[in-house]
């Protein structure tokens, strides 16, 4: 009777792990690793799509050129943050401020894509045809809304700056059913006025696992969380090592 043991010449493909529930340690422990190792890379593929669902929502800035050289692109760029620093502030002569002037200085630091576009049009004087080339910037909204709050502007939908040291904390996220709602909630941190910076560090389950910068400390974080509805506090102080609180994402 010739045997059914699995030798050294069974092809790969063929190969499965035999680790059952009741052995209480894996019997294939190489076979194990690798389809653990399989696991994390398939869990780190899905985060990073659940990432790219969430990337920041974009302001547009536009500003004339006559040429794509790199050093008139510098200027355009500073000149198309320019633009977007006045819509959102309301005040056309916001860049007589020394400090809003430096930032605006800064545009590559925002900037997250840009194009060139070709308008056309009709000379008043002449009625001859012109074309005019334009630059069109998308700088990082949550970036620049930092930004903004830290030189005390305004921005529509922001609440006032708090000026108090950040301090990190681990939080917990439940209720992340689909890349819409990872990006639904991690889009409501980054536009969170107390915090600062929030990094995703791990996806199980329904849930995620997020690093915070928060400023004001985590107490008065969950209290203005709660009060806004994006996400529900479900402890404050969870049974949970490295974990400070357990939120739920609302429906």
């Amino acid at each position: 009777m010739r045997s059914t043991a699995m030798d050294d010449t069974t092809p790969a493909w063929r190969q499965r792990p035999e680790c059952p529930p009741s052995a209480g340690r894996c019997l294939k422990p190489v076979i194990c690793r690798r389809a653990r190792l399989l696991l994390a890379g398939v869990l780190m593929a899905m985060l990073a799509c659940l990432q790219a669902a969430a990337a920041p929502a974009t302001y547009s800035g536009e500003a004339p050129v006559t040429s794509q050289s790199e050093a008139e692109r510098a200027g355009a760029l500073k000149s198309a943050l320019a633009d977007v620093v006045i819509r959102l502030s309301g005040d056309p002569g916001i860049l007589a401020r020394a400090e809003v002037a430096k930032a605006v200085a800064d545009a590559d630091k925002y900037v997250l894509q840009y194009r060139y576009r070709r308008d056309s049009g009709i000379d008043e004087t002449s009625g001859a045809a012109t074309t005019r080339l334009m630059l069109v910037a998308e700088f990082d909204s949550s970036a620049v809304d930092r930004m903004l709050a830290g030189l005390g502007l305004a921005v529509a939908g922001a609440a006032a700056p708090v000026d108090a040291t950040p301090v990190e904390r681990r939080i917990w996220i439940s209720g992340i059913h689909s890349a819409e709602d990872y990006a639904r909630g991690m889009g409501y941190l980054a536009r969170q006025s107390l915090v600062r910076q929030a990094w995703p560090l791990e996806a199980r389950g329904d849930g995620i696992l997020v690093r915070l910068s928060v400023a004001g400390g985590l107490d008065r974080w969950l209290a203005a969380v709660d009060g806004e509805g994006v996400l529900r506090v479900n402890s404050a102080s969870p049974p949970l090592d490295g974990i400070d609180a357990t939120l739920i994402l609302s429906p």
